[in-house]
Parts: structure tokens; C-alpha cells; sequence
């Protein structure tokens, strides 16, 4: 298997990263010889162990850095912005040499990463995972956008949509991450055929601790996600400026802890502006105790696609969830059992402050959670979801 991803996989910092890396981790040592293609950031060398962890072996080229100015004047040419600055002259050799390898399937990872593909036809059986429906990322945030950076989400969303599309009509099998994911692609892009794997989790990684009772008057919530994605971005901003004030209302002494990567200067800005009590870590080796530390996980997405992982990390941990439907679509678990839903700031206000007020409901959500996680979602089902279709695949040529 020829594996091509358009990012280095680490450090495992993001949702695409953490999902891509644990299933190459459960298909390792399986049906498959596996060969992973990507960039490399100058620091590749303190990866070498986990690298290793993933894959037979290892190919790669410099990553490709595109400046401001070529990023927006990129936003005039004919593919999406965040295809075109993934081009690189170095990948596409490298790959087109692992064709004449032969490989027996080659598996691209996001949409993006078919601008690397040199050109013909793929050798053996190809393979699309996607992690997202890409168009309806642009689509969403059209939606909550202001003029004139409405008209240009729009005009990414059309490109992204046609791209998207003829893209995954040229791959053998594509691979979603949600039954839904899957049925949106078949009926959007006129597919045969899309295959829904699960989103897991490493039940061991995350260890259960059962939620105790918030402090009088205060509480933590945490969220947690990287923090230069304009998808997180507009949640923690939308939790600041709509919702957090009907939190504090109630709950004076409660604070927010934002855990990820590269805090956007002009949010951090804005929440210090308001004088919130909004405390923002950067990056960080390990979410873990900084999840736990908190009473409640929110997630106040209102852009995106495909299945957040961070859902399942929060809920193996214990801790309880608020999300709107967004922050929990794709996944296989119901309101009101296993998190609570909430897509007005006055119904997400009111189910953090539920579940502040009301120990014993948190506590069996947080059992619930926890339970239906262990009963489906391990990262390595996932990981013998993705081999059968990969064989499946490699069988039809």
C-alpha cells in the first residue's frame, strides 16, 4: 500500500492527523506492506520512532511553505486555495517513482493531496479517504461570514465542490468518516459507491475519571482544538461574545481553558478586550490533563465536516459534553445520553449550566459516554474497517 498524505503526520495536533496516524498504526503488521508519502518539516528526525510506528517505509520531500501573498493571489486561480498551495514538483516525483513501483493499492489522504499525483493513470487499485465533505466547509463558513468575505467562502465553495468532485469520480473506492459523510459524497458528486469507516479512539490513551461536582458559582469548560483552524476560531469566538455572557450570569467564578496549537493574536485580543476569563495554553505534548482538569468539554462549532475526534477523546476522559450538532455530526451517539446539544447561545448557555447544577446527570452522562465508546470505537476496528475495503478494492482490478 502506497499511502500519500499532504501533511507530515506529526506532532498530533490535529483531528485529520490523529485519525490518518492510529489507523496506519492498527493496519501496520496486517494485510498490507505499508509505504508512506509526505512533506517533511526541517525537524523530521525527532519523529524517527513514531514514523515507524506507522509504516514499512518512509518517503518524503521538503515541505512547502506559501506566503501570504501567494495564498491570495492564489484565490484568482482555478483550483481552491488550500489544493493549489499543496502543487509541489518534489512530491510528484517522489511519487511517480513509488509508481513504478508498482503498488497494489495506493491510498490518497484528503482531496487535497491528488495535486501531488503525477499524471496517468494510478497503478493498482486506487483509494480516496476523505475526511470531510471539503465544499461544505467553504459552504459553512459562507453561511456565518459577513460581506465581502461571504462572496469569497462562496466562490472557494464552487471551486472546492467541482474539484471535490472530479476528483473522487477518477479514485476506485472512496473512504468517509461517518455514514453520513458517505451518503452526502454518493448523492453530491453522483458516486456508485462511498464506504463509511468509523471515527475511534485509544481507550487506553484516555483513561476514564469519573466527574466530580463543580465549585459553587464557578467551573471550568474546556476546548480543545487547533487553534489556527478558522473552524475553531469562530467557535471559541462565538463562545465568547454570545454565549459566555449567559454562563456568567449564573456562574460568576467559571472559567474557560482553550487548549491548541497557535491561538489567533486577533481572538486572544478580543477575549482580553471583554476581560474574560478565557485562558488560552498554545501547544501542548499532551491534551490529556488539560481535558480532565475540567468539568465540562464544549464545542461550539458552527463550520466543518466530517467527525471531530476531540468529541471522543473529552468523552473517554469523563468529562461531559455540550456541542452543537456540527461539533458531533458523523458520530454514532444520541443527546441526551451520551452529550447535550445545543445551536443557540441560549440552549448552549443552558446546558452548561445544567450540567454545572446537576452532579448526579453528569455523572450518568459521562458513564453513557464512556460505555458506548468502549462497546464501538476502537482505534483498531477502525483500522480492520479500512483494511477490508482496501482489499476489496485491490480485489476489483
Amino acid at each position: 500500500m502506497l499511502f500519500i498524505s499532504p501533511r507530515f503526520l506529526f506532532p498530533l495536533d490535529q483531528g485529520g492527523k490523529i485519525r490518518t496516524s492510529n489507523t496506519l498504526r492498527g493496519l501496520k503488521g496486517g494485510a498490507f506492506e505499508i509505504i508512506l508519502a509526505s512533506p517533511v518539516p526541517p525537524d523530521t528526525a525527532r519523529y524517527a520512532a513514531e514514523i515507524d510506528a506507522i509504516c514499512d517505509r518512509f518517503v518524503s520531500w521538503p515541505e512547502p511553505h506559501t506566503a501570504l501573498p501567494a495564498k491570495i493571489l492564489a484565490l484568482a486561480g482555478s483550483l481552491p486555495v488550500p489544493v493549489a498551495t499543496d502543487r509541489s514538483a518534489a512530491g510528484t516525483a517522489i511519487i511517480a517513482a513509488e509508481f513504478a513501483r508498482n503498488p497494489d493499492v495506493t491510498v490518497v489522504d484528503f482531496p487535497h493531496a491528488a495535486v501531488l499525483l503525477p499524471p496517468g493513470p494510478i497503478p493498482g487499485a486506487s483509494v480516496m479517504f476523505t475526511h470531510n465533505v471539503e465544499a461544505e466547509i467553504f459552504e459553512r463558513h459562507a453561511e456565518v461570514a459577513r460581506f465581502p468575505m461571504r462572496w469569497v467562502w462562496q466562490s472557494q465553495a464552487a471551486k472546492m465542490r467541482r474539484f471535490e468532485g472530479e476528483t473522487l469520480r477518477g479514485f476506485d473506492a472512496v473512504i468517509a468518516v461517518s455514514e453520513r459523510d458517505a451518503r452526502a459524497l454518493e448523492k453530491q458528486f453522483a458516486l456508485k459507491r462511498a464506504d463509511a469507516i468509523d471515527t475511534g479512539v485509544d481507550l487506553d490513551f484516555y483513561p476514564y475519571a469519573a466527574p466530580t461536582p463543580a465549585p459553587a458559582g464557578g467551573g471550568r469548560l474546556v476546548f480543545s482544538g487547533a487553534m489556527d483552524s478558522r473552524s475553531n476560531i469562530d467557535g471559541v469566538t462565538w463562545l465568547a461574545e454570545e454565549i459566555w455572557p449567559l454562563i456568567a450570569a449564573k456562574r460568576p467564578n467559571a472559567e474557560v481553558l482553550v487548549v491548541g496549537r497557535n491561538p489567533a493574536e486577533a481572538l486572544v485580543a478580543k477575549v482580553k478586550a471583554l476581560n474574560l476569563p478565557f485562558r488560552f495554553t498554545g501547544f501542548v505534548d499532551d491534551i490529556r490533563p488539560h481535558v480532565a482538569s475540567a468539568d465540562i468539554s464544549v464545542i461550539p462549532l458552527r463550520v466543518g465536516s466530517g467527525t471531530r475526534i476531540k468529541t471522543f477523546e473529552a468523552m473517554a476522559l469523563g468529562r461531559p459534553v455540550v456541542s452543537t450538532q456540527i461539533g458531533t455530526e458523523g458520530l454514532d451517539i444520541t443527546p441526551g445520553e451520551h452529550f447535550l446539544e445545543a445551536d443557540t447561545p441560549q440552549a448552549f448557555a443552558a446546558a452548561v449550566l445544567r450540567l454545572l447544577d446537576n452532579p448526579a446527570e453528569t455523572l450518568a452522562m459521562a458513564t453513557a459516554a464512556r460505555a458506548r465508546l468502549e462497546e464501538r470505537f476502537s482505534w483498531r476496528h477502525v483500522a480492520r474497517q479500512f483494511e477490508a475495503i482496501c482489499l476489496r478494492a485491490a480485489g476489483r482490478q
